[in-house]
């Protein structure tokens, strides 16, 4: 029977917490069984129905997921290289599950170009087929695409507690999380570990930091000639 390997992820847009990649491997004679469970696009689902189908996936399949943290993300952003930390956590998922085929949903807006860097940080003889909306077209990606959010939710979750206030679900479209971020960062004099620093929505939000005035230059108001007038570029969300 053939293995098949779906991938997906969860959290790339957030500016709270990490990006959570999910694979779900499961014989082909097992699919059917797959669908049965309610297995489909996790953002079909409500959180309940999410954690209801995630507790039976074991029963059908293999779970797998990998973390990646703030810090990592930042790392490749800030050289517009999102994409290829995806690719290599994908590839990384199957290197440890050896499928026959891994079938993953695309973030690249060339799908086949995103399947041929997959394959690259594979290094395996799978064959890698990639597609837009494939969470929503392939049950077995529709199921990793719940392994992924479930992780995921249960990491701000974790997050949540510990900071002992809501902090909403991390995205920048969300006002709590927006909210949250600017009380924080009007209180703190650095972003936290568990921030993306890369992220526009963070220039937004952060606090203007008084700078300082002519008179700490000397009494002659002469400029420091080790400060370099740099203009700033804008920064963006992938």
């Amino acid at each position: 029977m053939e293995r098949i390997l779906g991938i997906d992820e969860a959290g790339r847009g957030s500016v709270l917490g990490p990006l959570v990649v999910g694979g779900f491997l499961v014989r082909s004679d097992r699919v059917d069984a797959l669908r049965a469970l309610g297995a489909r696009d996790s953002k079909q689902l409500s959180p309940s129905a999410r954690e209801r189908v995630y507790a039976m996936l074991p029963t059908v399949g293999e779970c797998r997921s990998m973390v990646l943290t703030p810090r990592e993300i930042d790392r490749f952003v800030a050289h517009g290289r999102l994409n290829e930390l995806e690719a290599r956590a994908f590839g990384a998922l199957i290197r440890q599950l050896s499928p026959d085929v891994a079938h993953v949903d695309a973030c690249d807006t060339d799908a086949n170009r995103f399947a041929r860097s997959v394959a690259h940080w594979a290094d395996a003889s799978a064959r890698v087929v990639a597609r837009h909306h494939a969470d929503r077209d392939d049950v077995v990606v529709g199921a990793a695409s719940i392994v992924a959010k479930v992780r995921r939710d249960r990491s701000i979750d974790r997050l949540r507690r510990r900071l002992g206030i809501d902090i909403g679900s991390g995205y920048p479209s969300d006002r709590r999380t927006v909210g949250f971020l600017r009380d924080y960062l009007a209180r703190s004099t650095s972003p936290p570990p568990w921030v993306r620093r890369e992220w526009a929505t963070m220039q937004r939000v952060k606090p203007e930091r008084p700078g300082p005035t002519l008179d700490a230059f000397g009494d002659d108001g002469g400029r420091d000639p080790r400060i370099a007038g740099r203009p700033v570029q804008p920064a963006r969300d992938p």
